[in-house]
């Protein structure tokens, strides 16, 4: 059979609507399947003191927590604190009976010792991320460290990437308005 232009190629590729259409809607289908797939794979903390403690937490630090960091943090207060629940109890009732909204309306009047030491703790732990300023203390986050959120704009996270996440190369831009929690 003698070439021609019209038998030079075998077949010519073609694409109907309906094919491109469900071509696009399956590859949309995917990418909402595979995107929350993180939200699955990190296992949920069924512990019944996470509810109070994230309450407490609130009310202790005034800023917008994390739920994952917090389950992290309650693991350790419990390894830490034996009597936990009986404090979150006791700090959750003095807050309750002062009607706070924030850690000014109740702190004062938190009795020393156990109870003000929890308190420390928690207000330390949202801030610096991590369970004591000693070296064998556990990170909770980094990231979602309060300290870090004043200057996430300016600070990139520690990383050899040069074309990763926080791109060295990168020039910092200068401040613009402070971010406000």
């Amino acid at each position: 059979m003698p070439t021609t232009p019209m038998n030079r190629f075998p077949r010519q590729v073609t694409m109907s609507r309906r094919s491109l259409l469900l071509t696009g809607v399956s590859l949309l289908g995917s990418y909402v399947a595979l995107s929350s797939l993180p939200s699955w794979a990190i296992p949920q903390a069924d512990s019944p003191q996470l509810a109070p403690f994230m309450r407490l937490s609130a009310l202790l630090v005034n800023h917008r927590l994390n739920p994952a960091v917090g389950a992290r943090m309650l693991e350790v207060a419990a390894r830490e604190h034996a009597d936990l629940d009986t404090l979150m109890r006791q700090l959750l009732a003095i807050a309750e009976q002062k009607q706070a909204r924030r850690v000014e309306d109740f702190f004062a009047d938190i009795p020393a010792g156990a109870q003000q030491t929890l308190a420390y703790w928690i207000i330390f732990a949202w801030y610096t991320g991590c369970s004591s300023p000693k070296r064998n203390a556990t990170v909770f986050t980094y990231e979602e460290a309060l300290t870090y959120q004043t200057t996430l704009d300016v600070v990139a996270i520690p990383s050899y990437g040069i074309s990763g996440p926080n791109l060295w190369r990168q020039a910092t831009v200068p401040l613009a308005d402070m971010p406000r929690f």
